[in-house]
């Protein structure tokens, strides 16, 4: 009954012990961590979303496709695209070749670059790579270009807290004007060039050379249809503005440069296809006091964009 009585008694008996759990927690659990990691804050949940987004996004070089491989030949083409660090893969060299001033600067500029790799090959070898061309025992393999997706530029544009400045081209076909304004958007603070898929000029070995390296941070995009990507562009609240030499305004007069833009260059013969000029929500000119009749692409652009520059400024 004793113990009955004590089982029925509101006294309380011997307690199984905490084990140190309650003294564990009342000790400091260290530094506070930043609101961004902890759960349920606000900064918490921002950053959560952006790197959601993050691993949304593609990456900016390949969404547009891949170009073809290309072969630089002959001796000063080949030293000429190593110095101007146009990408390469593989520099062939003939065997038992003649080996002359350029011969050394090349195999001397592949090796300081690093990642090329050097093969030895016979001349038929070389005759059969290059369709029969004077190579003169060099052979430079250019590996194919990687394009951005239009969508893209705008994006990196807008993730640096920048308005977009794009250009796009239409029917220029010299891979020399393609590079001339890739330079020039890289010079005046510009996100990228778009280009068509079909009848266009492309990033060629030309094209890098031109490009003085720029073309190297500076993304090109390959649009399938240009009338479609500059459709997407507008409806993305960024103003598509063409150079026409019978534009409605001056370029110095077009306030739109100081917002998101993209600036639609022609070829220096025909100017604006049709339709891509019925796209446009602008179609300006350049004044040309000299009296020239047009301008080639890559000048053309370079005007455009310093005006550009300069309103931002």
């Amino acid at each position: 009954m004793a113990a009955n009585n004590r089982r029925m008694s509101g006294k309380k008996g011997a307690q199984v012990g905490s084990g140190g759990q309650r003294r564990r927690g009342l000790e400091g659990k260290g530094p506070t961590p930043p609101a961004e990691m902890r759960k349920g804050h606000k900064k918490n949940r921002i950053a959560t979303a952006k790197a959601k987004q993050v691993q949304r996004r593609p990456v900016a070089r390949g969404r547009g496709g891949k170009g073809t491989s290309e072969m630089v030949v002959g001796r000063n083409p080949v030293v000429e695209a190593l110095r101007e660090g146009v990408p390469a893969s593989t520099l062939y060299v003939q065997q038992f070749i003649d080996n002359d001033e350029r011969v050394r600067e090349a195999l001397q500029l592949a090796a300081e670059r690093g990642g090329i790799n050097l093969m030895e090959a016979p001349r038929p070898e070389l005759d059969r790579m290059t369709n029969g061309l004077n190579h003169q025992g060099l052979v430079l393999q250019v590996p194919p270009y990687e394009y951005a997706h239009p969508e893209d530029l705008a994006e990196a544009a807008y993730d640096e807290g920048e308005d977009p400045l794009i250009v796009a081209l239409d029917g220029v076909t010299d891979p020399r004007n393609l590079g001339a304004v890739v330079r020039s958007v890289s010079a005046f603070g510009g996100h990228g060039v778009v280009v068509p898929e079909r009848r266009a000029a492309g990033m060629t070995a030309g094209a890098w050379k031109t490009s003085a390296g720029t073309a190297a941070r500076t993304p090109v995009a390959r649009a399938t249809n240009l009338t479609r990507a500059l459709e997407a562009y507008k409806k993305a609240g960024i103003v598509v503005v063409g150079l026409a030499a019978d534009g409605e305004a001056e370029v110095g007069e077009l306030e739109a440069l100081e917002g998101p833009v993209v600036i639609v260059v022609g070829s220096e013969g025909k100017g604006l296809s049709r339709l891509v000029g019925e796209t446009c929500d602008f179609r300006v000119r350049i004044p040309m006091p000299g009296g020239a009749e047009s301008l080639n692409a890559g000048v053309a652009a370079g005007i455009v964009l310093y005006e550009a520059a300069r309103r931002r400024a």
